[in-house]
């Protein structure tokens, strides 16, 4: 008989699955912001002191926004369920709408990368919105 088809095959818990879904989906946000480093023109404007973070209240509101999915990481596998279904959804569904917008309003050739990025993105916050839905109950 074939080994493979012996394998155990464990149920997940969903919060579990929650948690490494906002892990990569993080992980995908912090790649996006690196490999933008590379676009023509985006070091020189840091440099430059050009750029969409130009205030220190832009970057403690990016940094409160950022935060958000990195935190839940942890949230997911310490709230209790009603709390943790319901903040994995507003906040699924808040990061699905910017990741849209950003991947709508990105659309050029060097920037081609942040749209597929975006489109990643917008697919796991969307199986975060599903998982936390379709939360088994008791």
């Amino acid at each position: 008989m074939n080994n493979l088809s012996q394998l155990e095959n464990t149920p997940v818990n969903i919060k579990i699955i929650l948690a490494g879904l906002w892990t990569s989906v993080t992980l995908c946000y912090l790649y996006g912001d690196y490999f933008e480093l590379y676009t023509p023109g985006k070091a020189q404007d840091l440099v430059n002191q050009s750029n969409l973070l130009d205030s220190p209240l832009k970057l403690l509101t990016a940094s409160v926004v950022l935060a958000i999915p990195a935190v839940m990481v942890f949230l997911s596998l310490i709230l209790k369920p009603v709390i943790n279904r319901i903040l994995n959804m507003v906040f699924g569904i808040f990061f699905t709408l910017v990741m849209l917008l950003i991947g709508v309003s990105s659309f050029s050739e060097w920037y081609l990368f942040y749209v597929f990025l975006a489109a990643v993105e917008c697919i796991i916050t969307i199986l975060i919105v599903w998982y936390a839905w379709k939360w088994k109950k008791i």
